[in-house]
């Protein structure tokens, strides 16, 4: 496969962090974003990466600037990872419309309006990738996450990839599980300001389980960003496999996805005769459309 060049966004630690090392020891080129790069991104001054500042809930224009600038580096780019993103936490009760919409401008808003900066060059070249990272919390919502699940199943890309597959352009979005990256770290995980004193129980044991949970995940960070990269480039364990349009990684992540797919169909089978009970009565509606 010829070279690539990538943009990358949430590269301060994380997967992003992992993808720009592995992008650049497989010969590729890669334009690695965050907010505030100068002091953020430092620790890629010396690999070969080049650094750009990119706040992804910035307003459509300005994310238009920017993408105009990124292609101009390199002549363009072949694949857009958009890998930013937090969780906030607490009860649906205690969440404020404010903390949904901050959720919701980095990891759903931000991700399509970067998305939209960079279509009208993929058009243009009949070809371009996107990449999405989801989680595994966009196939299984969680008690105290409600913000954060909810941001990432409205992530699914099924309908982006109907309307762009006839330019020649893909999408994917990986869904991992639990990975040992910073996600549960104080930067990227924010725990509500408890208002409801019947939630304090609560709101302590999700606290815990975040703590206990951190750095102790089962998935390994390094191997996710090589993996995503043998996916896009199809090497690997992904050599002569068409890409799908999604896919979990990470040995938790596929149990919840084949245990949600085992779920529905068992409800489609003992619901099924109420389900359809809801039809026009086949005659009926010949009539009507008569």
């Amino acid at each position: 496969m010829p070279t690539l060049t990538w943009l990358v966004t949430g590269c301060s630690s994380g997967f992003g962090e992992e993808f720009v090392h592995s992008i650049l020891a497989r010969g590729d080129r890669v334009i690695a974003t965050g907010r505030n790069a100068a002091s953020r991104l430092q620790h890629f001054k010396d690999t070969g990466a080049t650094i750009m500042d990119l706040d992804v809930t910035a307003p459509q224009a300005d994310l238009d600037k920017k993408m105009a600038e990124a292609l101009a580096i390199h002549g363009g780019i072949d694949v857009l990872v958009n890998n930013a993103g937090y969780i906030e936490s607490g009860p649906v009760e205690e969440l404020t419309p404010e903390r949904l919409l901050r959720q919701y401008n980095t990891n759903v808003f931000g991700q399509v309006n970067l998305t939209r900066s960079i279509l009208p060059h993929y058009r243009e070249k009949r070809a371009g990738i996107l990449a999405f990272i989801g989680s595994q919390a966009g196939w299984q919502g969680e008690a105290g996450t409600t913000c954060y699940c909810s941001s990432k199943f409205a992530l699914e890309v099924e309908s982006l990839q109907k309307e762009i597959e006839v330019f020649g352009i893909k999408c994917i979005i990986f869904e991992p599980g639990f990975y040992r990256t910073k996600a549960f770290s104080a930067q990227n995980f924010h725990f509500n300001v408890p208002r409801i004193p019947e939630y304090a129980e609560f709101n302590k044991g999700l606290r815990g389980f975040i703590e206990a949970c951190d750095k102790n995940q089962p998935g390994d960070p390094t191997k996710f960003a090589e993996r995503v990269i043998d996916v896009i480039k199809g090497e690997g364990l992904a050599e002569g496999k068409d890409m799908p349009i999604r896919l979990p990684l990470g040995s938790d992540g596929l149990e919840v996805m084949r245990r949600k797919c085992l779920e529905t169909l068992k409800l489609c089978e003992e619901w099924e005769k109420l389900i359809v009970s809801t039809d026009y009565p086949v005659e009926k509606q010949d009539e009507k459309s008569s």
